[in-house]
């Protein structure tokens, strides 16, 4: 994998792979600017590609191509280890492999793409990267409500709680209104919504998995 943009401005580029080791200026503010760029974009790619899928199970899947770890295999992909400039700490450690130091270098190359030459160029090199894993994805044949079981009992957290908060329509075409509620460690609460209650329940759940993958990856 290569980066097919040409930066104008070449100082943008080695900006993004200073780390703050290397003393100021650094990328840390482009690395902010990049992970916004990145979960919009993503975001985008995933409403295309997947029309059927819920708030969640999209959450779930551009968690999965954005986390710290899926960045750090794509910057090794493009050599930025190579290429970055470290603190003499950093560099006695090994922080050129390190995961958080690559993704946040991947991060901050996205921004600078976007700062030298615009969203629409910034747009058109993250769609260019990501084209593959997007189409790539695996979608689970497992129910969100025991995909949501079964990771929170991986964490050793508790399982969630369930209420039906409300129904409205007529018999033949009632439409149930469930919330899924997740109590610790993180606070998490979402409603869902189906022609069953068993529908709302899985339309909740699929949003909280979302919502907790995305809080475990910035944390």
């Amino acid at each position: 994998m290569e980066l097919t943009y040409r930066f104008r401005d070449a100082s943008l580029a080695a900006l993004a792979l200073t780390h703050r080791s290397a003393g100021k200026p650094n990328n840390e503010r482009m690395e902010f600017l990049g992970d916004a760029l990145l979960g919009a974009i993503v975001a985008e790619m995933l409403y295309e590609t997947h029309p059927k899928a819920t708030e969640g199970e999209m959450s779930r899947l551009r968690a999965q191509l954005v986390n710290g770890q899926a960045l750090a295999v794509m910057a090794r992909e493009l050599e930025l280890g190579d290429r970055l400039k470290l603190g003499s700490g950093e560099l006695k450690s090994g922080g050129f492999r390190r995961d958080s130091i690559l993704a946040d270098a991947f991060e901050a190359l996205v921004a600078a793409v976007y700062l030298d030459g615009g969203f629409d160029a910034c747009r058109e090199t993250v769609r260019t990267l990501f084209t593959d894993r997007v189409v790539a994805l695996p979608r689970s044949s497992k129910d969100a409500k025991t995909r949501l079981q079964e990771w929170l009992q991986a964490q050793g957290w508790p399982l969630p709680q369930y209420d039906l908060v409300g129904t409205q329509g007529e018999d033949h075409a009632r439409i149930f209104d469930v919330n899924c509620v997740v109590a610790e460690p993180f606070s998490v609460t979402a409603a869902g919504r189906g022609s069953s209650r068993r529908l709302a329940e899985q339309d909740a759940a699929e949003i909280v998995l979302g919502r907790l993958l995305d809080a475990q990856d910035k944390h």
